[in-house]
């Protein structure tokens, strides 16, 4: 899509403002295009034009909240002494934002995991987001912007890290969302991941490390 414009950008802030109040009200089926346009105070056949469908309208609302976030942390890092801690105090962060409107959160994992096509692009901005996120608690600064990512790339290590976390963090949340856990036990999830992901990673890297020692050691 090409770089909205001011005036374009106020509509879509109405749009998806009005659209987390109609989720909140009622859930998921309260989120109609029709009502959305009317509240908005923008055309039907506008709305139509950017957003095909409800499920297009809440993940990119979804999308918006997160780059809310991002400012947020650039101005204030999570804290916490390891790798382990930083990841968690984000995570609880991120899940106490997005339960407090638990009929917004019901609603909008049910439109990313709707397989719409057109939800497709706010998916992967989303996930981008996240990974940028991640990746900077797990080095310890506020927000992995993308200066940060061309000056110093993401490893492969921390990709493969925030994608497995990412998994995990909305598979509990699936779970939440049918009554099966709380959010003490999404963060019990998160912890447990972080922890066997980051072991596993480290043994990895040693194993590497070995590796090449002996190697080279042999090639004398």
């Amino acid at each position: 899509m090409s770089t909205p414009t001011e005036k374009e950008r106020s509509m879509f802030e109405r749009i998806f403002d009005v659209a987390i109040a109609l989720a909140e009200e009622g859930g998921y089926d309260n989120v109609r295009q029709r009502d959305v346009a009317a509240r908005a105070g923008v055309a039907l056949g506008t709305l139509y034009k950017r957003f095909r469908s409800k499920e297009d309208i809440l993940s990119a609302a979804l999308a918006r909240e997160t780059e809310r976030l991002e400012r947020k942390l650039e101005k204030g890092p999570v804290k916490g002494d390891t790798a382990e801690d930083r990841l968690v105090a984000f995570y609880s962060l991120l899940t106490r934002a997005l339960v407090r409107r638990p009929h917004f959160a019901r609603a909008v994992l049910r439109a990313m995991a709707s397989g719409q096509p057109e939800v497709a692009r706010h998916v992967v901005a989303y996930q981008g987001r996240m990974n940028g996120l991640i990746i900077a608690a797990l080095r310890g600064v506020g927000s992995l912007s993308y200066g940060d990512a061309a000056a110093v790339p993401p490893t492969e290590r921390e990709q493969t890290l925030a994608l497995l976390l990412q998994q995990n963090w909305f598979a509990s949340l699936i779970g939440w969302s049918a009554g099966l856990h709380n959010q003490a036990d999404i963060l019990e999830h998160v912890r447990t991941a972080a922890r066997l992901y980051l072991k596993a990673m480290d043994m990895e890297a040693r194993e590497q490390t070995r590796a090449a020692k002996a190697a080279a050691a042999a090639s004398r």
